[in-house]
């Protein structure tokens, strides 16, 4: 199934434009190497939680915002190739001074166990969660149930992507961010909107839905689970570019 490398970094309000530069700068070599999609996401509707949140995983802040972003492939074997080439290519090696600190970017590469729909719109949501590893099967069955309602709702494409080839940091890592136990992997799961409005509306909508209720038996633990709204910012399959109309990473 698709693959994914995930990302979440802190980046300067101040350094909005300069980010957004930096990424149009490194899609076209990415491409080069074998990305297939790459899609960067600012912070929208990011709350802050009581035990996580995508503020503190990232150890972000207060004059920082926060990227959420992906690239997908086929499968992993292409993921391996083009980390391969792109970890190679100078041209990468040469961009030294990136606009936000790398040190406490957290990444990693995810293996996708529920994937439905196409991808693209204007708005994303992502989730990160620590699951019980031998709750996989349980955690999967349950998701694509949520699928077909989010579909309903009028999202694009739901993807729930399981912790494959994720390091440990110094600074920062996705296990430290929900606070995982050893038993625990750690899930990247995103959904795709037409917009920020319907993504809205949806959301309304479907918190009145008796099927999203949250439940007692949930395979996972949801106090360290954590979500947020981000504006697609850039997304290299995209007909039209979607960084061409944005303005930049909000403040």
């Amino acid at each position: 199934m698709t693959y994914f490398e995930g990302f979440i970094a802190p980046v300067p309000k101040a350094n909005r434009q300069a980010y957004l530069d930096h990424a149009n700068s490194v899609a076209p070599i990415l491409r080069e190497c074998g990305v297939p999609r790459m899609v960067e996401a600012s912070a929208d509707d990011v709350p802050h939680g009581k035990v996580t949140d995508f503020y503190r995983a990232v150890d972000a802040k207060d004059d920082e915002t926060v990227v959420f972003s992906f690239f997908e492939y086929p499968g992993k074997a292409e993921r391996d190739s083009a980390s391969e080439k792109f970890m190679s290519d100078p041209r990468l090696q040469a961009m030294s001074n990136v606009p936000f600190d790398a040190k406490r970017m957290i990444f990693g590469g995810f293996d996708s166990i529920v994937d439905v729909g196409e991808g693209g719109g204007s708005y994303v949501n992502g989730f990160i969660m620590p699951v019980p590893r031998d709750s996989k099967e349980a955690y999967r069955a349950m998701t694509e149930r949520h699928a077909a309602i989010f579909r309903e709702y009028g999202a694009l494409r739901l993807v729930q992507a399981w912790a494959d080839d994720v390091p440990e940091g110094k600074v920062t890592d996705f296990y430290r961010a929900v606070k995982a136990e050893p038993n625990e992997a750690v899930v990247f799961a995103f959904l795709e909107w037409p917009s920020k409005q319907a993504n809205d509306e949806a959301w309304e909508k479907m918190m009145k839905d008796d099927r999203m209720q949250p439940s007692s038996d949930a395979p996972f633990d949801g106090k360290r689970m954590f979500w947020g709204g981000f504006e697609v910012i850039l997304d290299t399959a995209a007909e039209a570019p979607v960084a061409a109309a944005a303005p930049g990473i909000p403040a």
